[in-house]
């Protein structure tokens, strides 16, 4: 077996930056780890799968790849990538290769977040494309309940709109399939919801620790938490002998 720590790979959600991994790249660096925080492109999830897989060519030695709700959507795609050991689900869902998270999502009942996201169009290859992203007046309440009002604001201005397409783009690939796979459940979730979480993680026989008050954004109001899940993923049974 080999002793190589692997590096933990964070990708974000849509409608979210890098800045919120800050807690958990702190807890998580605390405990040793090699901690790189991806900008994920939010353009598409084949541009922003194969945007994944250049940073983890990059990457020499173990990888354990986290992803934020899209986010989990993009690991699934990239992470047959074959330094990749293990695969960190955090408020996310699971896909199939094939099933697009608007397929998967219309067999549950949808979040209160569905009907309220604001689209808007961004100039794509010569043409007008539709983004998404969360309106700041029920950001808090819809996606980051369980934080204090000014820090979900500042969430709010923070946000990088999503292209819509990511709701109808399928994956190719299902990682999970062929890798470990954690996942961590957002039962107070109101942007992702809960049984969506559930089904994708128990279909996948994924690891799943269950947080029932934690927000879609437990990334920022549970630090800790995440970063113990995360850390217990990147174990010695993770890392490639």
């Amino acid at each position: 077996m080999s002793s190589t720590r692997p590096t933990v790979v964070l990708v974000h959600d849509g409608c979210s930056d890098t800045t919120t991994w800050l807690g958990v790249v702190a807890e998580l660096q605390r405990r040793g780890l090699t901690v790189l925080a991806v900008a994920n492109p939010l353009r598409g999830l084949a541009h922003d799968a194969a945007y994944l897989s250049s940073v983890l060519a990059g990457i020499d030695g173990p990888v354990v790849l986290v992803g934020h709700a899209y986010g989990g959507a993009v690991i699934t795609e990239a992470g047959t990538a074959p330094n990749v050991v293990a695969l960190v689900y955090v408020a996310a869902y699971l896909p199939e290769a094939g099933e697009s998270y608007q397929a998967l999502a219309g067999r549950f009942a949808p979040s209160p977040l569905a009907s309220r996201m604001r689209r808007t169009t961004y100039a794509a290859d010569g043409a007008d494309a539709a983004e998404l992203s969360v309106p700041g007046d029920c950001f808090g309440s819809l996606v980051a309940a369980d934080l204090d009002p000014e820090l979900a604001g500042a969430l709010a201005a923070l946000q990088r709109p999503v292209a819509a397409r990511v709701l109808t783009d399928v994956p190719t690939e299902a990682a999970w399939r062929a890798k470990p796979a954690w996942a961590l459940v957002t039962g107070a979730d109101r942007a992702l919801p809960p049984p969506v979480q559930r089904f994708t993680a128990e279909r996948a026989g994924a690891t799943v620790l269950e947080l029932p008050d934690a927000s879609h954004a437990v990334a920022v109001s549970r630090p800790s938490a995440v970063a113990e899940f995360i850390h217990a993923a990147a174990g010695p049974s993770a890392v490639a002998g």
